[in-house]
C-alpha cells in the first residue's frame, strides 16, 4: 500500500512538472495569467512569479495589469525575496498611486525590508530604507487598521540603529587612548545617540557611559583644560542622577563625582 502511495506521489509530481513545462514554452498569456494565480493561491510562489514575469509586461494597458503586478511582488515575497518584492511593491504604487492595491504595496513594501533588516552589527540599509518606507506609510495612511503595527515596527526598527551606535560608543570607550583619544569619539556618539533617539531603552547606559568617557578625559588631559574637564564629569554626575536617582549605576557614577569633586576642590 505504501509503495502505491509512493508510487502516485511522484506521478502527481511528474505530471505537474509537465503542465508546469508545456505552461512555459506556451504563447498564451491569459492561460499563464490563471495558472499563475492557481500557483500562487497553493502558494508555489517561484512557479507563480516565472509565469508573472513573462506576461506582466503583455498586460500593460488591460485590466489585468494591475493585478498581476502585485501579485508578482507578493510572489517574491512569498518566497522571501523582500529586495525584490520592494521593488516591485514600489512598480505597483508609483505606477498605481490610487490602486485597488495601493495601501497593501506600500505596507508590505516597507514591512519585507523589515523583515530583511539585518544584526545591529551589519550595514543597516535595509533598516532605514524601511523605516523611510513605513513613514512614508503612515503619512499616507494615518488612519489605517495598521497605522499602529507600522508605530511599533518604526519604534524597533529606530532602536536597532540606537543599538549600532551604542555599540560603536562602546567600542570608542573599550579603546581609550589606542591610537589616539578615543574618549571623545565616545562623547560625541553617545551625545549623537540621544539627540537622534531620546526614547532610547539605552538611556541610562548611555549617559552612563558618558560620566565614564568625561572622567577618562579629564584624568588625560591638559593642565589648563584639567578643572574643565572634571567639571564635565561633575554636571554629566547630576545629568545621570536626575533621570535615574535609582538607576543601576548609581554607586559607580557616585564614586566618579567623589573624586571629580575632590579634584575640583583642592584647586580652589
Amino acid at each position: 500500500m505504501r509503495k502505491i502511495i509512493v508510487l502516485l506521489s511522484v506521478m502527481l509530481l511528474l505530471s505537474s512538472c509537465g503542465e508546469y513545462n508545456r505552461l512555459l514554452k506556451s504563447q498564451d498569456a491569459d492561460l499563464k495569467y490563471s495558472y499563475a494565480k492557481k500557483y500562487f493561491n497553493q502558494k508555489k510562489y517561484t512557479r507563480a512569479a516565472t509565469l508573472l514575469e513573462e506576461i506582466v509586461q503583455y498586460f500593460r494597458g488591460r485590466t489585468e495589469a494591475e493585478e498581476s503586478l502585485y501579485l508578482l511582488a507578493q510572489s517574491y515575497y512569498g518566497q522571501k525575496d523582500y529586495v525584490t518584492a520592494s521593488e516591485y511593491f514600489k512598480t505597483y504604487y508609483t505606477t498605481y498611486p490610487k490602486g485597488e492595491f495601493t495601501e497593501l504595496a506600500r505596507f508590505y513594501g516597507a514591512y519585507g525590508l523589515y523583515l530583511d533588516s539585518p544584526d545591529p552589527r551589519l550595514d543597516q540599509l535595509q533598516t532605514h530604507e524601511s523605516i523611510r518606507q513605513f513613514l512614508l506609510y503612515m503619512e499616507y495612511y494615518p488612519q489605517s487598521e495598521r497605522a499602529k503595527e507600522a508605530q511599533n515596527i518604526l519604534f524597533e526598527l529606530q532602536e536597532k540603529l540606537a543599538y549600532k551606535e551604542y555599540l560603536a560608543a562602546k567600542l570608542y570607550y573599550n579603546l581609550g587612548t589606542y591610537m589616539g583619544n578615543n574618549y571623545s569619539a565616545c562623547v560625541i556618539t553617545a551625545d549623537n545617540i540621544l539627540k537622534n533617539y531620546p526614547d532610547t531603552k539605552y538611556r541610562e547606559e548611555l549617559i552612563y557611559l558618558m560620566v565614564l568617557s568625561k572622567y577618562e578625559l579629564a584624568i588625560v588631559s591638559v593642565d589648563e583644560r584639567l578643572q574643565g574637564r572634571y567639571r564635565d564629569v561633575v554636571d554629566e554626575y547630576y545629568n545621570y542622577m536626575n533621570e535615574f536617582p535609582e538607576g543601576k549605576y548609581v554607586k559607580q557614577v557616585k564614586k566618579y563625582f567623589d573624586s571629580a569633586n575632590n579634584k575640583i576642590e583642592k584647586n580652589y
